[in-house]
């Protein structure tokens, strides 16, 4: 099998975890939540979860670049943007720390999913920004 295509695989199993992840985790701020706190049920299962498959996701992109010689089209670079965007707000959702409301947390969960469903579509769309 051909590198990139096994990379390519490992990439997009690994989004499809981040997907269940972040959906099953967002159960958290609505069901049985403890003051501003997320639902502490299963949370270090859905850390270790989330973890793994962002950490995948940055190292198979990375290798990607590098089997690819770092020749990327111009839309990547919103990806890129977006990831960030993404991990970001899913840090201040989930963040242990009780100053954050419950409102706020949802607000950066709600942000979180935008950006991943912008960045699914900009991988099946291929815009050309140039």
């Amino acid at each position: 099998m051909d590198m990139q295509l096994t990379v390519k695989i490992v990439h997009m199993i690994s989004v499809t975890l981040l997907i269940g992840v972040v959906i099953a985790r967002a159960f958290t701020l609505f069901v049985g939540v403890q003051g501003n706190q997320p639902n502490p049920v299963a949370r270090k299962l859905f850390v270790a979860l989330q973890h793994l498959s962002m950490t995948l996701i940055v190292l198979t992109g990375l290798t990607s670049l590098v089997i690819k010689n770092f020749e990327v089209q111009s839309w990547f670079y919103a990806k890129i943007v977006l990831f960030l965007v993404l991990f970001s707000s899913l840090i201040k959702a989930y963040k242990k720390d009780d100053s954050i409301l419950l409102v706020q947390r949802r607000a950066g969960l709600a942000i979180a999913v935008v950006a991943l469903i912008a960045i699914i579509g900009l991988v099946i769309v291929k815009p050309n920004f140039g």
